[in-house]
């Protein structure tokens, strides 16, 4: 379907500039510009596609963990860790007819789905005040995972005076297209509107509803999102600045491809982060992957490694629990954010020694120091969710663009897909806001008093800019 796109768009675009040879008028010439515009912008976007997907199997995509703001739930079992509950009540829930297709125009183009959104008016200052909207742009999950931990726009709602918007990205929760999600994912058919282009086009439909619902012309509207939500902010407002006045874009890894970021920069920076945290754990950790080979060479070897490791169902080959390992410390490093620090609570484990002084031994117990006390570790049976399933689709449909204006790119230094990001300062107005210490996503969580400092005044950094961005906007919008 891709190439399909690809060969169309080109003989769109050839087609009008052969138009504009057979004298037309200034209107039809003009009308023409735009649509090879527009043809050579859609070509331009499904060779970035294409681009992407050759070069991201070079990458090992499929053991660095997903880009979520959120991190594995095993941190998030004790209710005090949920910040975000008591919010919910201030949410309305409503969904959008919104268009399958946004760039053809097939009759099948022309489905629609329902999508989901939700707002928070609690805090507004109202359309006749022109107060800002802040829109919370879903990515590869239900909105529902988001909306307890996506602290951000609720502790700066107040100081704005800001509506706030929760959109939930297609083929995801409850905003499926072609009535289940079993007809969505089927085949390539279905699949091919489940892209990061239709997804922006999605938030650009939905923000213009509610601000001519809302008769809220002038407000000014900035996009948040993180991870991989971040990236879709960054491109929402390199795609749609006449919607969006600005973005902030949290551990958003937006370059993070060949020949841009150094092929094994994410485990570069997940070793360093380990390395950080205890020499000694390190080198258990380098030094385990040729032991476990070595144990599984031998005849009763992967029974030693299935009883060694208390896995779930007995291990077929060596590889089940390197990957498993390898996920792990990517995702402790990835996610090590206060107060729990999972590489230190992984390195704490190794170095203990609660589970023998053998090398295999002390990281079994950075297993278990990871993931509490359970009857078993490995290779669990789990569920495929619609994330896992939807995400593998997703990774090879990213956009990548290099200018812009009004974008905050944030990230953590110990976050691993920092590699991948955007950590000086490109322009004036497109901005670099970093932290040494900083973790994933973790500038745009809920605000809490154990806080550290520099966590603090990164916030606080961020949302001087906005208010800058905002104050600038009502400047020219009085000025006009």
């Amino acid at each position: 379907m891709g190439f399909y796109f690809l060969r169309m768009s080109l003989l769109q675009a050839l087609n009008h500039l052969r138009n504009l040879n057979k004298k037309p008028s200034k209107l039809a010439i003009q009308m023409h510009r735009a649509m090879v515009f527009q043809s050579l912008f859609l070509l331009q976007l499904l060779l970035l596609f294409f681009l992407t997907t050759a070069t991201a199997t070079a990458k090992r995509l499929h053991t660095i963990p997903r880009l979520s703001p959120i991190g594995p739930r095993v941190w998030l079992d004790h209710p005090d860790q949920i910040l975000g509950e008591s919010v919910r009540e201030d949410l309305e829930t409503f969904f959008y007819n919104q268009t399958l297709d946004h760039f053809n125009y097939r009759p099948e183009s022309y489905d629609t789905f329902l999508q989901r959104y939700l707002i928070n008016s609690k805090y507004w200052g109202g359309a006749n005040a022109c107060a800002p909207i802040l829109v919370y742009l879903g990515a590869e999950a239900p909105i529902d995972e988001d909306l307890d931990v996506i602290g951000f726009l609720v502790d700066t709602a107040a100081e704005f005076s800001s509506l706030l918007v929760y959109v939930e990205h297609r083929y995801y929760g409850k905003s499926i297209p072609f009535g289940s999600r079993e007809e969505a994912l089927k085949n390539a058919s279905t699949l091919g509107y489940f892209n990061s282009a239709q997804a922006i086009a999605d938030y650009a439909a939905i923000i213009i509803h509610i601000k001519k619902t809302l008769q809220a012309k002038d407000s000014p509207v900035i996009v948040i999102g993180g991870s991989y939500g971040g990236m879709l902010a960054s491109w929402f407002r390199l795609k749609y600045p006449h919607i969006a006045l600005g973005a902030l874009a949290s551990s958003a890894p937006v370059l993070y491809f060949d020949d841009i970021t150094p092929q094994y920069g994410y485990y570069a920076l997940v070793s360093k982060d380990f390395r950080g945290a205890s020499e000694t754990c390190y080198q258990t950790i380098r030094k385990s992957w040729e032991e476990i080979d070595e144990v599984a060479s031998k005849p009763d070897g992967l029974s030693i490694l299935s009883k060694k490791f208390k896995t779930c169902n007995p291990l077929t080959d060596a590889s089940e629990l390197r990957n498993h390992l390898d996920s792990m410390y990517a995702n402790a490093a990835q996610y090590n954010k206060p107060p729990t620090y999972p590489v230190n609570k992984v390195c704490g484990g190794i170095d203990g020694g609660g589970f023998g002084d053998d090398l295999l031994g002390r990281v079994f117990g950075g297993l278990v120091a990871y993931k509490g006390n359970r009857s078993c570790y490995v290779n669990e049976p789990t569920n495929q969710s619609e994330t896992s399933a939807g995400w593998r689709w997703q990774s090879i449909r990213l956009i990548l663009q290099r200018f812009a204006s009004n974008i905050i790119f944030s990230n953590g230094l110990r976050d691993p897909y920092s590699s991948g990001g955007v950590l000086e300062n490109i322009s004036d107005t497109v901005v670099a806001v970093k932290t040494v210490n900083g973790s994933h996503c973790l500038d745009i969580l809920f605000a809490k008093e154990t806080d550290p400092e520099w966590l603090v005044a990164q916030r606080k950094t961020e949302i001087k800019i906005i208010k800058e961005w905002i104050n600038k906007y009502y400047a020219d919008l009085s000025r006009f």
